[in-house]
């Protein structure tokens, strides 16, 4: 079939030419979406993290992939929804250390992310910050100090540890309750930071999981029973593995315009531990 041209313009004059490519346009854009849509339900889902909750290991303005299918798929899986189901399917268990995205059970909406400390059975508690795992004190080990910058540009040093759990699962965690001592102000002014270490011992379900922060005095976790509490199996999201951006100060990944001054080109594309 010959295309029919206007003699004037040369635009093409045949409807069905037009009709053809318009679909053509949304059918490759339906496809797009299906293939982002599978992908993050059942491979990796990206997620930013907005809090410290998590430092040294994440920081606020990380950017991370998340495996969909390290533990198997629940209701929960979706990234847009929630299916009415019970148990997962193709379950695979969590390993104690692993940094886990999970679903609020106070909620069922809202995303946090921890790192796994107790299993189904385990009794946890923390004395003097201490964390013990079935009556066991776990090890840590006195690193260098983390410091912090504050948005204000106050610089604060916190006591930092590597703590290995039964495992041999070793991660950096900060307790702030040890150490507050700003460079450049007084340090014996006290620091309004919200402590948990002194707990209950904390009897861990069947079919549940406990979670800690490694910013060990500023992370509402399994510990605050009535905020987060136990975890249970249904509500994992899936296992964090890499760091793919990270930005600071605030700054969105959508500010194209503040990558160059505020990207912290030293944490893209790292494995988490």
């Amino acid at each position: 079939m010959n295309t029919q041209l206007n003699p004037i313009t040369g635009a093409n004059l045949n409807p069905k030419k037009k009709e053809s490519s318009l679909w053509s346009f949304i059918k490759t854009l339906i496809y797009a979406v299906l293939i982002a849509l599978l992908i993050r339900t059942f491979a990796y889902e990206p997620f930013n993290i907005p809090t410290k909750s998590m430092v040294p290991t994440l920081l606020d303005g990380d950017y991370i992939f998340v495996s969909k299918f390290a533990y198997g798929y629940s209701g929960y899986s979706f990234p847009f929804f929630t299916l009415p189901i019970e148990g997962r399917f193709l379950s695979s268990p969590p390993e104690r250390g692993d940094v886990i995205v999970f679903r609020l059970p106070k909620d069922g909406k809202t995303d946090y992310i921890k790192r796994l400390i107790g299993l189904p059975g385990d009794e946890i508690q923390v004395k003097n910050g201490i964390l013990f795992i079935n009556n066991q004190a776990v090890k840590r080990e006195k690193v260098e100090d983390y410091i912090e910058t504050s948005p204000t540009g106050v610089n604060y040093r916190y006591s930092q540890y590597i703590e290995t759990l039964p495992n041999n699962r070793q991660h950096f965690i900060i307790e702030r309750s040890d150490t507050h001592v700003p460079f450049d102000r007084d340090p014996l002014v006290p620091a309004p930071f919200n402590t948990a270490d002194n707990t209950p011992v904390y009897k861990v379900p069947a079919g549940h999981y406990f979670m800690m922060g490694d910013n060990r005095d500023n992370s509402a976790d399994s510990r605050v029973l009535s905020q987060v509490g136990y975890i249970p199996e249904r509500n994992l999201i899936g296992k964090a593995q890499l760091r793919f951006f990270s930005l600071r100060d605030g700054a969105s990944i959508w500010q194209v315009w503040l990558w160059f001054s505020k990207i912290r080109t030293e944490r893209l594309f790292t494995v988490i531990h």
